[in-house]
């Protein structure tokens, strides 16, 4: 299928309208939509919170109010949008039977929707009503905009991205367990906006215990906190812990411990019980009961040996790490608890996405490969 040079420049920009929602559309996708007539646009909208209208209602409703460009109808018009229209009822009606009523004459989207409930039904309505309908453009792209809306979709768990801030010699604390603060101001406000876009943040008892973290947004403009998880196998943690304060909270456990449970339901802390075979935590069940819970992207934020499970039990996407140009020697705590190595042949191999300076630091983002 053959795109032109004004079908990218309109879905990029609807891609940029979509980036709009990065921190509050969350369970839904992050959705831009362009509506153009004779080559000019004539509104433009994205998805700005769920259960509010999606992004093709609201381009609608700007070219009824004449607000972008001129026209107040959009009949004969192509809709650029970043996600397939939904074809289901629900918070709000299908955007297909909007663009439709709309009387348009087009629909581009970047890629089909994932989710079981649409996966092609809302473009197949559009052609059954005579829309030329097409997909694909920048689909890269608009896959990138949402990794953990598409991970839920097909893997019934949310994208997981695990950060790690360490010296240049991949040490993340002091063998006493400090590690507050290794990297600048500038790269923990750099990881404050990973956080902001995150559904929920993941982190360990042994983290709760040494730095007892908040776990929370801060210097960055959001409506929304994430929901704050804790790996407690033995359901250690202290009543008074700071990742506990206002409740959004999760702890997950391995052991049934009726008191102390009763004791964090009632600050409004939510308990769950998911042994795997050694006593630990199962964490590929919490993946999935967190994809049950809504929540498309997970940041960790744990110590060596969390990191390290997470690592092991292929629960890890992607790797934020941000490393400080000091050493901190042999004896201070690395950054996964990884079985040795004899051969190099074994070492895991990263798919590098991007690398920046950020303050003093180095930011690297990467893929397991």
């Amino acid at each position: 299928m053959s795109f032109s040079a004004a079908d990218h420049e309109f879905m990029a920009r609807a891609l940029q309208l979509a980036r709009r929602g990065l921190y509050t559309t969350t369970p839904n996708p992050r959705v831009g939509c362009v509506i153009v007539r004779d080559g000019a646009v004539i509104g433009e909208g994205w998805h700005e919170k769920a259960g509010e209208p999606h992004a093709e209602v609201n381009a609608l409703a700007a070219v009824a109010a004449q607000k972008v460009g001129a026209g107040g109808t959009a009949r004969g018009a192509t809709a650029y949008v970043t996600l397939e229209p939904c074809s289901h009822h629900g918070r709000t009606p299908p955007c297909a039977d909007a663009l439709i009523d709309a009387g348009v004459s087009r629909v581009v989207a970047a890629m089909r929707d994932p989710n079981p409930l649409v996966a092609g039904t809302g473009l197949a309505r559009l052609e059954l009503a005579g829309i030329v309908t097409e997909s694909g453009l920048m689909q890269a792209e608009a896959r990138e905009l949402n990794p953990g809306f598409v991970s839920r979709m097909t893997r019934g768990r949310p994208w997981l991205r695990l950060k790690v801030a360490a010296s240049l010699d991949g040490k993340t604390a002091l063998d006493n367990g400090k590690s507050q603060w290794i990297t600048g101001p500038e790269a923990r406000h750099d990881a404050h906006a990973w956080r902001a876009q995150s559904c929920a943040m993941l982190t360990g008892i042994g983290t709760v215990r040494d730095d007892n973290p908040r776990l929370t947004v801060r210097d960055i403009d959001t409506p929304r906190q994430p929901l704050r998880v804790v790996v407690d196998s033995r359901l250690e943690i202290s009543l008074d812990a700071a990742v506990l304060d206002g409740g959004n909270a999760l702890v997950a456990c391995a052991v049934e411990q009726v008191e102390k449970a009763t004791q964090l339901r009632a600050r409004g802390v939510d308990v769950v019980v998911l042994p795997n075979a050694q006593g630990k935590v199962d964490l590929p069940a919490l993946l999935a009961e967190l994809g049950r819970r809504g929540a498309n992207e997970v940041m960790a934020e744990a110590g060596f040996r969390l990191n390290g499970s997470l690592l092991r039990e292929g629960c890890v996407d992607e790797l934020l790490i941000y490393q400080a140009p000091l050493l901190l020697g042999d004896a201070a705590r690395g950054m996964f608890d990884l079985p040795e190595l004899t051969e190099l042949a074994g070492a895991r191999r990263l798919d590098v996405l991007e690398r920046r300076v950020v303050g003093a630091d180095f930011f690297l983002r990467a893929r397991l490969g």
